[in-house]
């Protein structure tokens, strides 16, 4: 078998495109194999079998130490070497950080063809291509050809505002996950259910809300975002909101409730009570609660985003 360790970078990413264009968007079973206890019980197998069906060793022949030991040969080592690795067309820039993010289980369904450009003009050009945006399907265009953050090199697609433009609730999430990056569309998936059963609860729907995340592209298996990549995204999460104008904000998890707050507080700390926050001039209030994910982990969790949820509903409603 054949390591990852051993593979160029380019031979990396053409494994990768292979498995993505075969359907493979996970490198992880569903469920944890204990290897260990399968080793075991096929040697268990092994030994309880009867001699007969037991597979017989060859046995070798005894060295004549007498006899001196024979240089291998040479032209048989040499035939025996690896061909040499495909070329990579010169177009094609293979990012840096690839055989981590293969290594980390994400797949990229299209090799980048552009050259990373440093983080500081990075975040300058997305506060330019932002403010340029007057409208959200011109800052969508804009963000479909933006460049300069890494984790589109990884992600299948731009996962952007989805529902009313003119919304008055604007629900804003942290990052697409596997569900959201396949489809294009925030809160797909499992989780998109259960945030619809939250919404339902209190007499909301997707289509008279707007719904986001701060991170517009899946980071490679679901890791955190740098530092950096969150400066980079943040003229867009701020522009959305500049553009759709809402008069609640709905901050779901850990993530996006510290972007918003500041701070290193957990959502048990941060959930429940209202903050303002400003963007573009404009002072919105804001209340974090649980991700609905935290309640599909944790059913417990639920009781706690029920009082949240009521509570906002009647803020929305005065």
């Amino acid at each position: 078998m054949i390591s990852a360790d051993d593979l160029s970078p380019a031979q990396l990413a053409a494994l990768l495109h292979f498995h993505a264009d075969a359907g493979v968007d996970w490198m992880l079973e569903d469920e944890a194999v204990d290897r260990f206890a399968e080793f075991e019980a096929q040697k268990a197998a092994r030994r309880a079998a009867p001699p007969a069906q037991r597979p017989q060793q060859a046995a070798l022949p005894r060295q004549n130490t007498d006899q001196p030991t024979q240089a291998p040969d040479r032209g048989v080592a040499a035939r025996s070497e690896p061909p040499p690795a495909p070329a990579v067309p010169q177009d094609i820039a293979v990012p840096q950080d690839m055989e981590r993010t293969a290594r980390m289980g994400a797949l990229p369904s299209t090799v980048a063809r552009q050259v990373s450009i440093p983080d500081e003009q990075a975040i300058a050009q997305a506060e330019r291509v932002a403010a340029s945006a007057t409208t959200l399907a011109q800052l969508r265009s804009a963000m479909d050809e933006f460049t300069g953050c890494n984790l589109k090199n990884s992600a299948r697609n731009l996962v952007f505002l989805q529902g009313a433009e003119d919304a008055r609730v604007m629900i804003i999430g942290p990052m697409p996950n596997a569900d959201d990056d396949r489809d294009g569309l925030p809160f797909a998936g499992r989780q998109g259910e259960m945030l619809d059963r939250m919404l339902a609860g209190i007499a909301l729907k997707r289509d008279d809300l707007a719904l986001t995340n701060v991170i517009p592209w899946r980071p490679p298996g679901n890791r955190t975002p740098s530092p950096r990549e969150v400066e980079i995204c943040r003229p867009f999460i701020l522009r959305q909101i500049a553009l759709v104008e809402p008069q609640r904000l709905l901050i779901l998890g850990n993530f996006a409730a510290r972007f918003f707050f500041g701070g290193q507080d957990t959502i048990h700390n941060m959930r429940g009570v209202w903050r303002d926050i400003s963007v573009s001039n404009r002072v919105i209030p804001a209340m974090a609660t649980l991700h609905p994910q935290d309640l599909v982990s944790a059913p417990v969790c639920k009781r706690l985003a029920w009082s949240d949820l009521l509570m906002f509903k009647a803020a929305i409603q005065t």
